[in-house]
């Protein structure tokens, strides 16, 4: 296997246990990884991919296959996909079994209410990653304040804000 494959593995199979709540955990340490670290992607590129991603069917943690094809082509995008997926899935199938026999024990109870504010924080924290490794200006920040806003106290379609969004910044001019 070739150096960035290895290098493919190790990383997606780290982030992999650290996705508590989910993919969007981990991405300010992937964006750091693939940017700064491994020089594989531009912040651009990075931005690009996680668009596409949250974009295209099916969860937004695909984003791996697009870096992993950048990386080492078909292959590349094989081993990220692996290495993405395989371990958090299998601790996941050990860890139900455990935790389904534990329904009414008071460490479940205890454990749940520590992890959801971890999780929450993580999902935030890469936001404000993907917000900071862009290179835009005020309309730019104004849309991505209002579209959290949106988000947060309304039930309005993603889709009708990402099309409000694209319109206000082609008037705005970016």
């Amino acid at each position: 296997m070739s150096g960035a494959l290895l290098q493919l593995a190790a990383l997606f199979a780290m982030l992999s246990m650290l996705a508590f709540g989910g993919g969007a955990g981990v991405l300010p340490d992937m964006q750091r990884a693939t940017v700064d670290h491994y020089h594989w992607l531009t912040s651009r590129e990075f931005l690009d991919m996680f668009a596409i991603s949250r974009a295209a069917p099916g969860p937004g943690s695909l984003i791996v296959l697009l870096i992993g094809q950048k990386v080492a082509g078909l292959t590349g995008a094989a081993v990220a996909f692996v290495a993405m997926f395989g371990p958090s899935c299998a601790l996941v199938y050990l860890v139900a079994r455990v935790w389904h026999r534990a329904a009414h024990a008071a460490w479940r109870r205890l454990l749940e209410a520590a992890l959801a504010p971890i999780a929450v924080g993580l999902t935030f924290a890469s936001g404000l990653a993907l917000m900071r490794s862009t290179e835009h200006g005020p309309a730019a920040y104004a849309v991505t304040a209002a579209s959290t806003l949106a988000f947060a106290f309304t039930e309005v379609s993603p889709l009708i804000l990402l099309g409000l969004g694209a319109v206000v910044l082609l008037v705005a001019g970016g």
